[in-house]
């Protein structure tokens, strides 16, 4: 059970949560919804106990698992992309290790691994007995079939069974993340606290963990804007807006509803005792100035219209939609983008090779394969980020490249979203605070700590810096992903609307038939193709 009395919280000196009190019992799945930048990730982050409340209190039974939205946000990352290395030596430490390490079992996974190396250099009395007393009490310990069991749950979320026993620096962003969220299913934690899970997964992978998560007897809490996850898997809604948490029992097609009455009955309500206020001021003002006891009649309508005005009800705040448009781009060459027999690995086998396509002027690529298929190691050699270990790229004349970068890597928390416009952009900062206007980062929170944001709001930084910088060749690594469904339709028409050229790489299907690309390039074999609306089905699942 997971418990919040009279919580408050705090994010860069704003209150984005005060006086919430709600309770998730064994069983129940709560949806946690609002626009992006309510407070939803930072509610989380609480209610983990990663940091401390302005008021109130949390109470959990039993043990707590938490998915942030950004591994880099508490060191977690740096685990995942292999600084901490395995006992047998390799380059970091291996996907199911890391995900065993859920119940504590990597370290005698790891010391068998080791006494098993020590066996095969030198095959001694003491090291058979060594190895096996370290095998026999981690067969005690569940060991072996707690390793079939992380293994299913891994492959469950798209993770094939190849890559789990990699180190994990070998692995992409993406399934970095399926793998941290594989370790916090596979630990069998009492309540869980899940920030965005589908994010990376594929329609299969999504379909498995609703069921998973419809199945599971804890308490758990879900942040998502995945409305197939919403709708088949949570039994209440808390709808967290300007600070208040609101609850609503169902799916959220039934939230979505009953939160359209709420509103709709609120305005009426508000409007009639706005309508009162005004007439009963008006009486006041029209006898204040007549005979003494219209005077004192005027006196008494004043306290009664201040009674009315402290007790009045708020409209309710309309959604908030951002209207995005991105400048016509510099003109390019005719060919933006030439490459010729790419090949990139990390230590082992090419995860691709010989790979040759070009972009010409006002082209849409679109990227695809399977999730491990080298994609974003594609979208950071073309950037600049990295290098290829063979063939050639080249740009064509007048080429300025922007890069979104799925992880945020080019986000640094201690620096104010107005230093990060700066960076990009020698515009007046009057221009680029329209510019963050534009993408619903509004007013103060130009100078709020960009290490503050939520996952939406840092896409909407990101993409505000590709605007600032009037690229005319955008790669695109998953800019939908974290975006409430008003912001991911804004960025699709202006991106659908915008005259460069694109390289995409998208698990988002609404977001891809949008934008319409001309080819498509499947990854790792590197085959080229024109789009069909054909592969509109298979971009959920590559």
């Amino acid at each position: 059970m997971l418990q919040a009395r009279d919580l408050s919280v705090d994010v860069g000196g704003r209150l984005v949560v005060e006086g919430a009190s709600f309770t998730v019992r064994a069983g129940e799945v709560v949806g946690l919804v609002g626009r992006n930048g309510a407070g939803k990730t930072s509610l989380l982050t609480v209610l983990a106990g990663d940091s401390e409340p302005q008021g109130g209190f949390v109470a959990a039974k039993g043990a707590l698992g938490h998915l942030r939205q950004d591994l880099r946000s508490d060191g977690g990352d740096r685990v995942l992309r292999g600084r901490r290395r395995d006992a047998s030596g390799g380059g970091g430490v291996t996907g199911l290790t890391h995900i065993l390490a859920g119940r504590g079992l990597d370290d005698a996974a790891a010391r068998i691994e080791k006494l098993r190396l020590q066996l095969e250099e030198r095959t001694s009395k003491r090291n058979v007995e060594r190895f096996a007393r370290a095998e026999e009490l981690y067969n005690m310990q569940g060991g072996y079939s707690a390793e079939a069991e992380a293994r299913r749950i891994a492959a469950g979320l798209g993770l094939a069974p190849d890559r789990v026993d990699l180190p994990t620096s070998a692995l992409s962003g993406g399934e970095r993340r399926r793998l941290e969220l594989a370790r916090i299913l596979f630990a069998g934690a009492d309540a869980l606290l899940l920030d965005e899970p589908t994010n990376h997964l594929d329609t299969d992978a999504k379909t498995w963990l609703i069921g998973w998560l419809r199945s599971y007897k804890g308490a758990l809490i879900v942040v998502s804007h995945d409305i197939m996850l919403l709708d088949t898997a949570i039994t209440r809604v808390l709808h967290l807006d300007d600070g208040a948490l609101t609850e609503y029992k169902g799916t959220y097609t039934q939230y979505r509803a009953a939160r359209k009455r709420d509103e709709d009955r609120a305005g009426r309500v508000a409007g009639r005792q706005q309508s009162e206020i005004r007439r009963l001021s008006t009486l006041a003002d029209s006898m204040r100035h007549q005979t003494q006891r219209r005077a004192r009649t005027a006196k008494a309508l004043d306290k009664r219209v201040e009674r009315m005005r402290a007790e009045a009800i708020s409209a309710p705040s309309k959604e908030r939609r951002i209207n995005v448009r991105f400048p016509e781009p510099p003109r390019a060459g005719k060919v933006v983008l030439m490459a010729e027999r790419l090949t990139k690995g990390y230590g082992g086998p090419p995860i691709f090779e010989d790979l040759g396509f070009d972009v010409g002027r006002g082209e849409r690529l679109l990227v695809m394969g399977l999730n491990g298929a080298g994609k974003t190691s594609l979208l950071r050699i073309l950037a600049g980020q990295t290098s290829a270990d063979a063939g050639e790229l080249r740009l064509g004349t007048g080429v300025s490249v922007g890069y979104y970068e799925q992880e945020h890597e080019g986000i640094e928390p201690g620096a104010h979203l107005l230093d990060h416009m700066r960076r990009q952009s020698g515009a007046a900062d009057q221009a680029l605070r329209a510019l963050l206007g534009m993408f619903g980062l509004p007013g103060d929170m130009a100078m709020q700590d960009a290490g503050t944001l939520s996952g939406g709001e840092k896409t909407k930084l990101s993409l505000a810096q590709l605007v600032s910088g009037r690229h005319n060749l955008l790669l695109l690594d998953e800019p939908t992903n974290n975006l409430d469904p008003p912001s991911r339709e804004a960025v699709a028409r202006a991106l659908g609307e915008w005259p460069g050229s694109m390289i995409i790489v998208s698990h988002d299907r609404d977001f891809v038939g949008e934008l319409v690309p001309d080819r498509v390039l499947m990854m790792p074999e590197g085959t080229l193709d024109y789009w069909s609306q054909d592969l509109l089905d298979l971009v959920s699942m590559a």
